[in-house]
């Protein structure tokens, strides 16, 4: 179980052992966007089982799973937490967010995503989306942190892996073995099922299973 954080800040987080979900994706798509009610209805889902979520802070789909798991943790059991950034455009974070911080970097900001998320959540977005899936895919091929499930929302990705499968892989540039922790759902309910599954093993053993000590 998620313990809330009463101090309501990143460094109390980065010193929790937590279940928290990271949830990537777009600024630019809209409230009646039915991409936008998919991920606002996941992260409604997650606030449901006292999960923390993690976003950028921002709108978009960032604003649909901070407000989703807003929605779905009616107990006020787990966090919903920003890591906002420096930009020309979407400046101001979100107003559903319990727990932010600000980063004029996107480096920082990267690492303080893996330091604190269990399960990464990659819906549709555009460069920054593909950064955050391809830092996260890199860190776990080479252990610098914990192997944890990247889940793929949208059809975008599986194209996006067949190339990696078409290309990187059948040129012998990465193995097989960089694909285990890839995910490509194609529903809600896939995603929550990985997720259960991954609360599961991290109630088992956290040690194993959270990535705290990145930043140290």
């Amino acid at each position: 179980m998620t313990t809330k954080n009463k101090n309501g800040s990143v460094k109390q987080e980065l010193k929790n052992t937590d279940f928290r979900v990271a949830i990537f994706g777009s600024a630019r798509i809209k409230p009646e966007d039915k991409v936008y009610k998919g991920v606002y209805r996941l992260a409604k889902e997650i606030g449901k089982h006292g999960f923390d979520v993690i976003t950028g802070g921002g709108p978009g789909l960032m604003e649909a799973a901070n407000a989703g798991h807003e929605e779905g943790d009616k107990k006020n059991r787990s966090d919903d937490i920003g890591l906002t950034i420096q930009l020309p455009w979407e400046a101001d974070a979100n107003k559903h967010l319990e727990i932010k911080k600000h980063f004029n970097k996107f480096s920082g900001r990267l690492d303080t995503f893996m330091a604190l998320s269990n399960v990464m959540i990659i819906v549709p977005g555009g460069i920054g989306t593909c950064l955050e899936l391809f830092y996260s895919w890199q860190l776990i091929q080479v252990r610098h942190i914990n192997p944890i499930p990247i889940i793929l929302v949208g059809k975008m990705w599986s194209q996006l892996i067949s190339w990696v499968k078409k290309y990187p892989l059948k040129d012998g540039l990465i193995s097989p073995g960089d694909l285990k922790n890839i995910h490509i759902v194609k529903s809600n309910k896939e995603a929550m099922e990985i997720i259960m599954k991954t609360h599961k093993n991290f109630q088992k053993n956290k040690k194993t299973h959270s990535n705290n000590h990145y930043l140290k």
